[in-house]
């Protein structure tokens, strides 16, 4: 693993662009001051894992719908019908989504991890920061896999043409009290209003749900506007789970036309994890894909593996057995009563320093962003720094 010490950016620009959280001191320390050097090659298996590895999860997601498999992701039953009405409609475009894959440098393989597909963030840092990273130190920024941002700006646009009778107005909402998911979002913002949208912005518990009329705000003189299309920075499993009346909501105001949710119901079966054991089921020697099942592995030559829950975040509740089949490293959390799945052990990149690092490509219609996340622990948790990179010619 080749690193280079390339400055931050001035924590004025962060200011000037209301970046409130990468000049905290939390965001600071999450910023690494080095960026990764790739070459060519390994820029390009990037950009070609992400585009297969989609393709894989349409074709598993389509195996499960047909053959009635959706109870065996661990998915919250009164989303089923959301998913199958919006899976079977086009309008409803899947925005983006974030691959997290170990290996890819070094000469170790790329192996898919997780699909980060219904909220992923890391979009300023990967989109603008590590391209600004570059900039600021005189470096071509074609010198990096990156063109994430106009990616999303393209997919705005194709969203409005998959919905030609349908105004495009926005209202994009994050849950109070997490800054990061507000930076993420107004990026977002930004992409949409340069595809032709007009946007807005309010917190999900200030947005007005109607299943006669769809989805409102209110300004501060409490006129309140209509908007078609909803994008909302909060699993749709917390929404099941947490506010099923919201939901059953959102399941009249989607299925009668009233608005457009982003990203759909359906990327609930990508971002199920037990969508890798049926995707190893289907193609079990495809060379990006790890081996996982649903069933706890029996047998040394099954070992090691990874136990995770199902729709775990952030690292919560996984524990790694090693070669003998004992659990080394766990991580606790609040997921313990999910379904588990069962994956190989993927062997993950290493500096001179010890650190692990993890891949993360971005998709948006295909794939269009790199960045890395890094961690002294074998587990990348939430506590995981983002390391920028270049690609060396």
């Amino acid at each position: 693993m080749l690193k280079y010490k390339l400055p931050q950016l001035p924590n004025a620009l962060f200011e000037e662009l209301g970046w409130d959280y990468f000049v905290s001191p939390e965001g600071n320390e999450y910023l690494a001051d080095e960026v990764v050097e790739i070459s060519e090659a390994e820029r390009e298996a990037f950009y070609e894992a992400g585009n297969r590895l989609y393709a894989r999860f349409v074709e598993t997601a389509e195996y499960i719908l047909e053959n009635n498999l959706l109870s065996t992701l661990g998915i919250p039953p009164n989303l089923y019908e959301l998913i199958q009405y919006t899976w079977a409609d086009e309008r409803h475009l899947h925005l983006y989504g974030r691959f997290d894959l170990a290996g890819g440098t070094d000469g170790l393989p790329i192996k898919m991890l997780e699909f980060n597909a219904d909220t992923p963030t890391s979009v300023p840092e990967t989109a603008i920061i590590q391209w600004g990273q570059l900039r600021a130190n005189g470096i071509p920024e074609d010198r990096q896999f990156n063109f994430l941002y106009e990616a999303l700006v393209d997919n705005f646009k194709r969203l409005r043409e998959l919905n030609p009778g349908r105004e495009a107005a926005i209202l994009f909402s994050t849950l109070k009290g997490a800054p990061e998911d507000n930076h993420n979002t107004e990026m977002l913002q930004v992409a949409a209003r340069e595809a032709g949208f007009e946007t807005a912005f309010c917190y999900v518990d200030e947005v007005i749900f109607s299943e006669v009329n769809g989805i409102f705000a209110a300004d501060e003189q409490g006129n309140t506007t209509q908007y078609p299309y909803w994008f909302k920075l909060i699993p749709w499993e917390y929404i099941a789970l947490d506010e099923p009346e919201l939901l059953r909501l959102l399941t009249k105001i989607v299925t009668r036309g009233l608005a457009i949710v982003l990203n759909p119901a359906y990327t609930m079966l990508f971002q199920s994890k037990a969508i890798l054991a049926h995707m190893w089921e289907l193609q079990p020697y495809d060379p990006l894909l790890l081996k996982c099942s649903l069933k706890e592995p029996i047998g040394r030559e099954n070992y090691p593996f990874v136990e995770k829950v199902v729709l775990g975040r952030e690292g919560a509740n996984v524990t790694i057995f090693d070669e003998n089949g004992i659990a080394d490293i766990a991580r606790s959390g609040e997921y313990a009563d999910q379904i588990k799945v069962y994956q190989s052990l993927a062997q993950l990149a290493r500096d001179a320093d010890g650190q692990y690092y993890q891949a993360g490509v971005f998709f948006a219609y295909e794939a269009c962003g790199l960045g890395f996340r890094r961690s002294p622990h074998r587990i990348i948790d939430n506590g995981a720094q983002f390391v920028g990179h270049w690609v060396k010619v």
